[in-house]
């Protein structure tokens, strides 16, 4: 899942949901036809690589484990009595994962042959995802890197092997429709505010919000509330189909940065895809916020993942 950046950002009072608000007339209506293929075959095209990314060997559907770590030794191989546990294909006995004061420091036993970069690791300092490019070990299928998430620390091993990856047949998706296709207006928040992301380990972090999109449907119009990600937005969010026809803890959806000459932006559910979440218990989703749960059912986008998981939970040591 890609990184959201921060802004600066003031308080704002959350609503339970994205209560319908005075109409605005933001729903997109009497598209011309060929718009409408044009569209499609832009959604088409996104389907396949996202497709082609949940494919990848490296993926979110490689991963086949994580494990919180404890302050000072935490030793790591496949053998039942290790903290950090690796699948039954590692060594009973790999080495340790030493936590001390925000740095994590690995010892390997000589005959576990892991490797980094190509090159034999003994012992070595590992930089975590939140500090850059994390290190990765690697042996044989396995790979593994250390996550951070607020103060808390993870190792998280990938493995190209992975049942999940192997049994990849797709995603179902509802069917393309142009009436979940909005331009939406933009209201920007200056200063943005500050708004609480909690995620599925129950983890909670302050984020910048830098505004709303405001849609129409159906006569009724409802606003969302994003955070930004690098030269996107990133909007988490759940609806009623959440739990029964999609993933129980909602969807993602990024759009392009809002026309800020406009203030519109396109806001295509057609593009709402599940989190990594829904496909292994070995990720740290974020959930949606209160005030981006809506009330209507968005039937557009990926449905709920049969070969994965259904509902928010996760795996831990």
């Amino acid at each position: 899942m890609k990184k959201i950046a921060a802004l600066f950002a003031a308080a704002f009072v959350m609503t339970w949901l994205a209560a319908p608000l005075a109409a605005k007339k933001t729903e997109t209506t009497n598209v011309p036809p060929d718009s409408i293929a044009a569209h499609q075959r832009e959604f088409e095209a996104w389907r396949k690589d996202r497709v082609a990314s949940l494919s990848k060997p490296d993926g979110w559907l490689s991963l086949a484990g994580l494990y919180w770590l404890n302050p000072g030794d935490n030793k790591f191989g496949s053998a039942e009595s290790n903290p950090v546990r690796f699948p039954d294909k590692a060594p009973a006995q790999m080495g340790t994962f030493t936590l001390d004061y925000g740095k994590v420091h690995v010892s390997v036993l000589p005959d576990a042959k892991v490797t980094s970069d190509g090159a034999p690791v003994a012992q070595m300092d590992l930089i975590s995802d939140q500090d850059g490019k994390p290190t990765i070990l690697q042996m044989g299928s396995l790979s593994w890197y250390v996550i951070q998430r607020g103060d808390r620390f993870a190792i998280r091993i990938k493995d190209t092997d992975s049942p999940a990856l192997q049994m990849f047949k797709g995603v179902p998706y509802y069917p393309y429709s142009e009436a979940w296709r909005f331009v939406a207006t933009w209201e920007p928040y200056i200063p943005p505010k500050q708004v609480q992301v909690t995620n599925i380990v129950g983890q909670t972090f302050d984020q910048q919000c830098p505004g709303a999109y405001v849609f129409q449907k159906n006569g009724v119009t409802y606003r969302l509330e994003p955070t930004r990600e690098e030269n996107q937005l990133f909007l988490v969010f759940s609806d009623a189909t959440t739990g029964r026809d999609t993933y129980g803890g909602g969807r993602f959806l990024y759009t392009s940065i809002p026309d800020m000459n406009t203030h519109k932006v396109v806001l295509d559910f057609n593009r709402a895809y599940n989190p990594p979440c829904a496909f292994t218990a070995w990720a740290t989703c974020p959930l949606p916020m209160p005030q981006n749960k809506l009330a209507i059912r968005v039937e557009a986008g990926e449905k709920l993942n049969p070969n994965g998981v259904s509902a928010p939970g996760h795996s831990v040591n």
